[in-house]
C-alpha cells in the first residue's frame, strides 16, 4: 500500500551566499500493507514528520520514490498530488486543523465538497461518517463547543469521510489526556479491523506504538529498527 525507496531529504536555511544544509532524512526505504497499522517512533527531529510529509505530498521530493497503491507519484506536481489525495489518503492531525467558523458537520462535509458530491449525497456522507466515529447529535456543534476528544473524532470522521484506502496520523494524541488518548486507539484499531484501512502513525508515545502490527523506529534521520509484533 506505501512503500518509500532510498529517500533522503534535506532544508536549506540562510541567504544564497551563506546557505545552511541541514540533511533530515537519510536513505529510508520501507514498505506498508493493506490493512497493516504501523507506528513510526522516533524523539523529535528524527524525521518522522518530514517523511510523513513527502509521503503525503505535503513536501516535494528531492530523492527516492514514493509509491502509494501502486501508482509511483515521487513526480506528481502539487495538483496532481493534491487530486490523488482526495481518493485515497486521510490525515489526523495533532492539532485538528479546523476552520472554527465551521460546525462539526460543515468540516467533515468540506472535503466532500472538493470531490464535486452532491448536496444530498454529502448529507448522508457526513452524517453517516460522524455517527460512525460517535458523535451523533453533536452534528451542528462549532470546535470550540467540543471536548479535545471529541474534536480528534471530527478529526478521524474528516479523514474517513471519503473512504480513504490510507489514513496518516501526525501524533493524533498528542493534544489528548490519558483517557481519551485509549478511546481514540481503541477507535483507530476499530476502523482498521471494520473497514481495512491502512494506518501509518507518527508517535514517541510508547502507548500509541503498542496498537501497530509493526513499529519502525528512527534516530537522527534514518530508519534503524524494525520490530514485528
Amino acid at each position: 500500500m506505501i512503500e518509500v525507496k532510498q529517500l533522503s531529504h534535506q532544508f536549506e536555511l540562510g541567504k544564497k551566499d551563506k546557505k545552511t544544509v541541514i540533511p533530515v532524512l537519510q536513505d529510508v526505504s520501507f514498505s506498508v500493507t493493506k490493512g497493516e497499522i504501523v507506528t513510526l517512533v522516533g524523539r523529535s527531529g528524527s524525521g518522522k514528520s518530514t517523511l510523513l510529509h513527502l509521503i503525503g505530498g505535503f513536501l516535494p521530493r528531492q530523492s527516492g520514490n514514493i509509491v502509494i497503491n501502486t501508482t509511483d507519484v515521487s513526480d506528481f506536481t502539487e495538483a496532481q498530488f493534491a487530486e490523488f489525495r482526495l481518493g485515497t489518503i486521510g490525515f489526523i492531525f495533532q492539532n485538528f486543523q479546523f476552520i472554527q467558523s465551521m460546525t462539526a458537520y460543515q468540516n467533515v462535509e468540506l472535503p466532500l465538497i472538493l470531490q464535486g458530491v452532491s448536496e444530498t449525497a454529502r448529507k448522508i456522507q457526513a452524517l453517516d461518517t460522524l455517527e460512525k466515529v460517535g458523535l451523533k447529535g453533536f452534528e451542528h456543534h462549532y470546535p470550540s463547543e467540543l471536548s479535545g476528544g471529541q474534536q480528534q473524532r471530527v478529526s478521524v470522521a474528516r479523514a474517513l469521510v471519503l473512504n480513504p484506502l490510507i489514513i496518516l496520523a501526525d501524533e493524533p494524541t498528542g493534544s489528548l489526556d490519558s483517557e481519551t488518548e485509549e478511546d481514540l486507539l481503541h477507535l483507530i484499531k476499530e476502523l482498521n479491523e471494520s473497514l481495512d484501512i491502512t494506518f501509518l502513525i507518527i508517535t514517541h508515545d510508547d502507548e500509541v506504538a503498542k496498537i501497530g502490527h509493526r513499529s519502525l523506529m528512527m534516530h537522527d534521520g534514518a530508519l534503524i529498527d524494525q520490530e514485528v509484533k
